[in-house]
């Protein structure tokens, strides 16, 4: 909820309940933010539940719009289907079209990807994500994969994709070196993109916001695409959180609240 406006702001007042996309310092009860970077609360969504939203929804929006350049009929791997970015990027590739394989840890928390609107959810610790693709693609493979693994998966992303696919790499939880088979690269001519959102400069996050706003907000006061939420917890208890994170448990976002 805004608190202060600046003298010479328009367009925000006192006491709107308001979401934002931070450049950092998101552990604090307040913060200040560029009004470029403030969202509206979504109709339906509480004001807690939609602190999940604007990192989450800004990321997948980029990466799999702007980069990743997803039409309706694509088939997406999204891995890690059940992380905060994850879970969110299921819903907004489902809900613009496209055919959406995901993985996840576990038969249960696949199980949970299906329910967000995935297609085909692999659990990565028993089945082959590339062969569930090639099925689910009619054998042509994946148009976008979305990846926070890195190079562990570097070499297999690159056997999924179809020709002319694009991968678009948005982690490193598995490491940030791998071997690249260019010639498989340039048969498939395939793009490989890497990308972040903190050190992105103002004008263009304040862009990314407007196109979320635009694009994604009514996704989510239809509820083709919510808040992925398992726990709340309260800002002292920080450490927690982060060891919860560590457990492998999360299925969504971990909140820190007042």
């Amino acid at each position: 909820m805004i608190s202060s406006v600046g003298s010479r702001l328009t367009g925000w007042d006192v006491g709107d309940e308001v979401v934002a996309l931070l450049d950092g310092g998101g552990y604090a009860e307040k913060v200040r933010v560029r009004a470029s970077q403030v969202l509206p609360l979504p109709a339906g969504v509480s004001l807690v539940d939609g602190a999940a939203l604007p990192e989450a929804v800004c990321t997948a929006w980029s990466n799999l719009v702007d980069v990743g350049r997803l039409g309706r009929g694509d088939v997406l791997l999204v891995h890690g289907g059940s992380g905060g970015v994850g879970s969110v990027a299921t819903q907004i590739g489902a809900a613009l079209g496209a055919r959406v394989v995901t993985t996840a840890g576990g038969p249960e928390r696949a199980a949970r990807c299906l329910t967000l609107g995935a297609d085909v959810a692999v659990d990565h610790r028993t089945q082959d994500f590339v062969a569930a693709v090639r099925e689910a693609s009619q054998g042509a493979g994946a148009d976008v994969v979305l990846d926070v693994v890195g190079a562990a998966y570097l070499a297999d992303n690159l056997r999924a994709l179809a020709t002319g696919g694009r991968l678009v790499v948005i982690g490193m939880q598995k490491g940030r070196r791998g071997e690249l088979d260019l010639g498989l690269l340039l048969a498939k001519r395939a793009l490989v993109a890497g990308t972040t959102l903190r050190a992105r400069p103002a004008d263009e996050k304040a862009r990314l916001v407007r196109d979320v706003l635009t694009h994604v907000w009514p996704l989510i006061e239809d509820g083709r695409v919510r808040p992925v939420v398992h726990a709340q917890l309260p800002l002292d208890r920080a450490g927690d959180a982060h060891r919860l994170m560590e457990s492998g448990e999360v299925f969504g976002k971990v909140l820190l609240v007042p």
